[in-house]
């Protein structure tokens, strides 16, 4: 598909939850499109979330993704399994080069292409344990299951000032007994920041985790300065590192961050090109992103055959 001749309406690239709601709506749309799957999204390492609307007794990330799937199969679209290694943008199309996993490479070419790729959890430097956060170990979204760790003992693993912000979100929301770990790493506060500490209560260590203790494939203890630490739940605020690259090799604005700066149809600074889901500055929650796709996937439709440059705007 592509350099023949055959140009698509839409490649989008990414299978979670942004991706699949995308390739729904377009499908619904009668538009030709694919999607290509890494089969990676961070949403599958969601063991329950309880803040999807209609889910009320909760729904884990993999089961999301298996229902978005048979959502969007049930048009017969396709859904490519591999990476979208390059993307060139021509006066009337896009190039995405993918490659399968199977070594196979081919080029996929249309008039419009959502980025869907969204971000990764950094994870925190524990000893013995490395990736905590995709195991379930360590959560990474107070906002979707803070509620069910309400008046428990928390803990934050995070420095800088994201890392405040969380700890404080939690403090004023669900808990009073919250406790900031920097892993070693010193804590410069300014007095705002310490203020806002100290208004919640928020306890501070710095020194290195030297051992953990597991119980029930759970962290039970946390070991440091010689000293036990006993948490119910640990949250980690390191941040994300966001799959933006191929927005940014075409000069897709962005954030300091690498999050994409996008307008309110969900386009990003390069004409053509859209990003729904965690890639997109904002708030990293499904349902978020499923409103980026609708956003995303009706503005295609309505300007589908016009040339990007011609786009107006406000449309």
């Amino acid at each position: 598909m592509g350099s023949n001749g055959d140009i698509l309406d839409c490649l989008i690239v990414g299978g979670g939850p942004a991706g699949l709601t995308t390739g729904l709506y377009l499908a619904r749309f009668k538009r030709r499109f694919a999607v290509v799957d890494g089969g990676t999204p961070r949403a599958a390492w969601i063991p329950t979330s309880h803040n999807i609307p209609v889910f009320a007794e909760g729904i884990s990330g993999e089961d999301i993704l298996a229902r978005a799937r048979a959502s969007l199969e049930q048009y017969g679209a396709p859904i490519r399994t591999g990476q979208v290694t390059g993307l060139r943008k021509q006066p009337d199309r896009f190039i995405g080069v993918v490659e399968g996993n199977d070594g196979s490479t081919c080029q996929i070419a249309a008039k419009r292409v959502v980025l869907a790729t969204g971000s990764v959890d950094i994870e925190p430097d524990l000893p013995d344990l490395p990736n905590a956060v995709q195991r379930g170990l360590v959560r990474y979204c107070p906002i979707c299951d803070g509620y069910e760790s309400r008046d428990r003992k928390i803990a934050v693993i995070a420095y800088g000032s994201h890392g405040i912000g969380e700890a404080v979100f939690i403090a004023r929301t669900y808990s009073r007994d919250v406790t900031l770990l920097t892993l070693g790493q010193p804590l410069e506060l300014n007095p705002e920041q310490r203020g806002r500490l100290e208004e919640h209560d928020i306890k501070i260590v710095e020194t290195p985790v030297e051992s953990l203790d597991m119980e029930d494939d759970r962290i039970s203890a946390v070991h440091m300065g010689g000293k036990e630490h006993r948490f119910d739940v640990l949250y980690s605020a390191l941040g994300l590192k966001y799959r933006s690259d191929l927005a940014i090799s075409l000069g897709a604005e962005h954030d300091k961050s690498g999050a994409l700066i996008v307008d309110r149809h969900c386009q990003t600074s390069v004409k053509g090109l859209y990003a729904a889901g965690d890639i997109v500055r904002g708030l990293d929650q499904i349902v978020v992103g499923m409103g980026h796709a609708a956003l995303a996937a009706t503005h295609i439709h309505n300007h589908c055959e016009l040339p990007t440059e011609d786009e107006p705007g406000g449309a």
